[in-house]
């Protein structure tokens, strides 16, 4: 393989060489680049652990001594969980989220869609330590993960979206929540940074539901004119049952007494889904509510974001646990389990940008990637230097 891809793979790795190497001099045998370029061609093809990491390692040296040192041969099994265990997430973190701003389109007029996902196995009874939750930010359009944040032991999304939405760019993009995110100071990040939102209400913000859903259910909010810019009705019919969703979506929202303590706040939508199953008839309706930032009345975008969000369950946290088998992974020591997951983001990161011309499940371009060296490099961005 020419030498020329040593260039672009410095040039990958140039936001994680900020990293902190937390390792003295004293007996350091390997490259914190050369064991974070082997760990992540290994998960693309398939490795989901440490020990797979260095098998996958070693059943490829040679190709990886054509453009890595390797001064010391392929790292072991204990040195990839180390290196898990010990880099900073902070920092890791951060290197991963000035990573996308590379080659991320812009987020402008787009969405962004926010929600937590517990590593079911990352838990330690022996030492007290619970499952992490890792709460992540998806570009929907994009279908790329934009950063992540874990959760501390002692608090929970509330907390930790504020801290994720500071860190990305979100000016210009409609960022979504369920409704543990309907909170005061994490529509306040939303507008400070610029963004709009869609967030559901629930239980959670008990007088604030049952205000909106007086208010849709009132003459005020029945008689609101079934035009293109308040009323949406869709019919979808799949497997085995027929869905109806009826929108709504109003700016008339001056009665709401604490309208200026929400900031923002411009708007409240309404979904209400009626399923039917055709086999037996049975028919079961539910109303969702919502607060928008929209400055005018769009029912049809406040509907595509309330949809779209679900996406991050769909095309995020299922992929996770069906192509990268996430919640069965065992990893728990120390900053394991969160500096894997980043990996992970940044791996299916990869594998998404092939999909605008390979038509394949994550799990299958995982397994060309282990096939197909060219295939691999593509992925990885580097076919032009080879």
């Amino acid at each position: 393989m020419p030498s020329t891809l040593v260039g672009p793979v410095t040039l990958f790795f140039l936001p994680f060489t900020e990293i902190e190497d937390w390792r003295s001099d004293l007996g350091k045998r390997h490259k914190l680049i050369d064991i974070l370029m082997i760990a992540l061609c290994a998960v693309v093809c398939g490795a989901d652990d440490c020990e797979e990491i260095a098998d996958f390692g070693q059943a490829n040296e040679s190709w990886f001594r054509t453009f890595l040192e390797l001064p010391h041969g392929i790292p072991s099994q204990d040195t990839f969980l180390r290196f898990f265990a010990n880099v900073n997430p902070d920092q890791f973190r951060r290197a991963f989220i000035r990573w996308v701003e590379s080659f991320r389109p812009s987020v402008k007029g787009k969405q962004i869609a926010v929600d937590g996902k517990t590593l079911r196995r990352s838990f330690d009874k022996t030492k007290g330590k619970l499952a992490i939750h890792m709460v992540s930010a998806w570009f929907h359009e994009a279908g790329i993960v934009l950063g992540q944040v874990k959760t501390s032991e002692k608090s929970n999304e509330i907390t930790a979206v504020p801290e994720l939405l500071k860190m990305i760019d979100i000016n210009g993009a409609t960022v979504t929540g369920d409704a543990m995110n309907c909170q005061r100071k994490i529509t306040k990040v939303i507008d400070d940074g610029g963004g709009d939102y869609v967030i559901q209400v629930k239980d959670n913000q008990s007088t604030m539901r049952e205000e909106i859903e007086r208010y849709f259910a009132s003459e005020a909010g029945t008689s609101l004119p079934k035009n293109e810019h308040t009323h949406l009705h869709l019919v979808e019919k799949d497997h085995g049952r027929l869905e109806e969703r009826t929108y709504w979506h109003s700016n008339d929202i001056g009665w709401f007494a604490d309208l200026k303590r929400w900031a923002g706040l411009k708007g409240f939508g309404m979904m209400q889904s009626q399923r039917t199953t055709l086999g037996d008839g049975k028919t079961s309706t539910e109303n969702h509510y919502y607060i928008t930032s929209f400055d005018d009345v769009d029912v049809e975008r406040f509907a595509a974001n309330a949809r779209g969000h679900w996406t991050i369950e769909t095309q995020l946290h299922w992929r996770l646990d069906v192509a990268f088998d996430e919640d069965r992974s065992r990893l728990r020591v120390d900053h394991a389990a969160e500096n894997f997951a980043v990996v992970r983001h940044i791996a299916l990161n990869l594998l998404k940008r092939m999909e605008e011309t390979k038509k394949k499940s994550i799990k299958v371009r995982r397994k060309r990637c282990g096939w197909d060296r060219d295939y691999l490099l593509q992925t990885l961005g580097f076919k032009a230097a080879v």
